[in-house]
């Protein structure tokens, strides 16, 4: 196994404390949640830059918080809200739309870029902070399913590093330290199940939104608690942790494991599993990332195997949850098919929210954006930006036109 990104590299130091930090995303769970890391270790970091999406009187209350000396919003006219609500005599730059993001992604002033935008838009910052030569705390995997080798080529150059934010890869990432990737054989990633692990084609076919957003284990945003309930959160981790470590998707495995005590495994070729186990909170692997290599303490309650009590593993159904098998089909036929897998996602997530589609409906729209693609090169940002955008109209207007999907 040859590892691209992570784990750190050898001859790499870590920046010295206070770290600066850029928190992309930061009115979201893992934004929040990193704040939190921050107010319990204050002296350890210095925050210089927030972005948000369109939830401006949250961003203006964590900015009149923090004070940071760059913000960013998606769009001008909340960008006037948003300097409208800030306290007088503070006054930020504010930095405006996707250009604005890649900004905060690559300000000279920060050390580490905490990209948690969710989905594609999450693209062109991560990208943005890999040119520039950052430290990237990375929650945002579709960076990797949509271009994970054009990251891993701007990082060789610049000397850009990826840390993995999601509980999953920093399992593995923490599995892997001090141990030779040659002697690897595996990687497993868990899975809760998510909230319909136990249930029938029949029950599926009536879900509602708020059924699916009520996980068992994990507090998370919608797209995700969605895609945790599709199993597609999990192809797409496949996907991410093929960029991240190099392997071809036959060498990731994926297991059901209900109680998501076990966040990920690593097997070695003596038939050895190491891996990493702890409370299903985010503020562990985003603490594990934003001072590596440095551990600090949290205020959660230490996990307790007599109390946890058996753990339980099984694999995944996906007779019923094909989104994990159409991840493994996209990521082995081309480099574009990814980017279709998670453009026709996002668009079907998006409708089953607004309850314009069944929950099955969303797989069939992805199987049918994925069998209509025809593969294309993408060795340029550029070219994923066409097809992600292509995919996504296309398959909004076939839907309204009533026939196939065609990206």
């Amino acid at each position: 196994m040859k590892t691209y990104i992570s784990p750190w590299p050898a001859d790499m130091a870590a920046p010295s404390f206070p770290r600066r930090l850029s928190i992309l995303g930061a009115t979201g769970s893992i934004g929040l949640s990193a704040l939190k890391v921050v107010s319990e270790h204050p002296d350890l970091f210095t925050i210089v830059a927030l972005g948000a999406g369109r939830n401006v009187q949250r961003l203006a209350e964590l900015a009149a918080t923090w004070r940071p000396s760059h913000l960013g919003i998606a769009d001008q006219p909340a960008a006037d809200e948003l300097a409208g609500l800030l306290p007088a005599g503070y006054a930020p730059e504010i930095h405006v739309g996707e250009q604005g993001s890649c900004e905060l992604a690559s300000l000279d002033e920060a050390d580490v870029i905490l990209s948690s935008i969710v989905g594609a838009a999450g693209f062109p910052p991560t990208l943005a902070a890999a040119r520039a030569g950052k430290i990237i705390a990375l929650a945002n995997k579709e960076s990797l399913v949509l271009g994970g080798h054009i990251i891993r080529r701007v990082c060789r150059r610049s000397g850009a590093v990826v840390l993995p934010v999601d509980s999953e890869h920093n399992a593995i990432f923490q599995s892997l330290a001090g141990h030779d990737a040659e002697d690897v054989r595996h990687l497993v990633l868990t899975a809760s199940g998510g909230p319909f692990r136990t249930r029938d084609k029949a029950f599926l076919q009536q879900v509602t939104p708020d059924q699916a957003l009520n996980h068992p284990n994990w507090s998370m945003g919608a797209k995700i608690s969605i895609d945790s309930a599709t199993l597609m959160n999990k192809g797409l981790e496949v996907i991410e942790a093929c960029h991240l470590y190099g392997l071809p998707p036959q060498a990731v495995k994926v297991v059901v494991h209900p109680q998501s005590i076990v966040h990920s495994l690593v097997e070695y070729v003596d038939g050895s599993l190491i891996g990493h186990l702890g409370t299903p909170n985010m503020m562990i692997p985003i603490a594990h990332c934003l001072c590596y290599p440095k551990r600090v303490s949290l205020p959660l309650k230490t996990l307790s195997l007599a109390e946890a009590g058996s753990l339980t593993f099984e694999e995944p159904k996906q007779d019923l949850f094909p989104c994990l098998r159409l991840a493994f089909e996209a990521f082995a036929a081309s480099k574009s098919h990814p980017i279709v897998l998670n453009a026709a996602n996002e668009v079907a997530v998006a409708l089953f929210l607004q309850e314009k589609i069944p929950f099955l409906r969303i797989p069939e729209l992805i199987e049918q954006a994925l069998e209509a693609h025809e593969a294309v090169d993408v060795e340029e940002p550029e070219h994923i930006l066409e097809i992600d955008a292509r995919c996504r109209r296309n398959l909004l207007e076939r839907l309204a036109g009533g026939s196939n999907v065609r990206c």
